[in-house]
């Protein structure tokens, strides 16, 4: 019970605040992207109770696993919040096609180009996605919120200028167990609640398999370091130490 209730007001608190900022940035409301995921799941019904009639979902599939717009639209649904579709599929094919043919054959002192390496074309999709979020808030003068979360952004597990470039971040704050708790407080989905996380770069991915650890072996190590084994406590640091440029401006000369 007192669990519950704990994240019942971590809701309000976070629904205040972004009630709080919306007003003071001088927009008329928020878009995010829908994903199909507990974290934008827990973003938009977030802020949707902080601004009712001013919310946008917005539905970006890119070559992506069809369960997960449906699970964007559960939560839609669930919440009567409205959205738009914007196939970005055709968009993504066209910019790396180009892109390839520009630089096939082409050769630096560290190695040879290969832009159909896998990592490179996934990170090409959140960044596609940002900029179509930033289109439509621009056109609406609505603020974009982002659904990264406190584990995620401690070991940089977002890519820069994609899901990271946004204006506000509501569960910026909270570890993956906390969002988790503020989703059922909210009534989210239980589908959505059961799901697997992922950030949907390619098919079958999940952030636990990319990660090498779990989210709750990331809670632990955050709270006490020593309470993780060794390799696990190694690469989390690794990647918080890695991923720093991420979480900075650029550096200025």
């Amino acid at each position: 019970m007192a669990e519950r209730i704990a994240a019942a007001e971590r809701a309000d608190r976070l629904v205040a605040w972004l009630t709080e900022r919306l007003a003071t940035s001088g927009a008329r409301g928020f878009v995010f992207g829908l994903s199909g995921g507990i974290d934008s799941a827990v973003v938009s019904r977030l802020c949707q109770l902080a601004a009712p009639e001013h919310v946008l979902g917005v539905l970006l599939p890119c070559h992506s696993d069809p369960q997960d717009e449906r699970d964007a639209r559960l939560v839609a649904e669930a919440f009567g919040i409205p959205v738009a579709r914007v196939d970005l599929g055709a968009t993504f094919d066209t910019l790396t096609d180009t892109v390839e043919r520009a630089v096939d054959g082409l050769g630096h002192a560290a190695g040879v180009i290969d832009i159909r390496q896998q990592m490179p074309r996934a990170n090409v999709k959140p960044r596609l996605r940002m900029t179509t979020l930033y289109l439509v808030a621009n056109a609406l003068n609505y603020l974009v919120v982002g659904t990264g979360n406190r584990s995620e952004i401690t070991i940089g597990y977002y890519t820069k200028y994609g899901d990271g470039g946004v204006d506000l971040l509501p569960i910026g704050g909270l570890v993956k167990s906390e969002v988790r708790a503020v989703a059922q407080a909210l009534g989210v989905p239980q589908a959505i609640l059961d799901k697997a996380p992922s950030a949907g770069l390619w098919l079958g991915q999940t952030d636990e398999s990319e990660m090498g650890f779990t989210y709750a072996m990331l809670e632990q190590y955050l709270e006490n370091p020593t309470s993780v084994a060794p390799d696990v406590a190694r690469r989390i640091e690794r990647l918080r130490a890695a991923s720093d440029h991420k979480r900075a401006m650029p550096p200025v000369g």
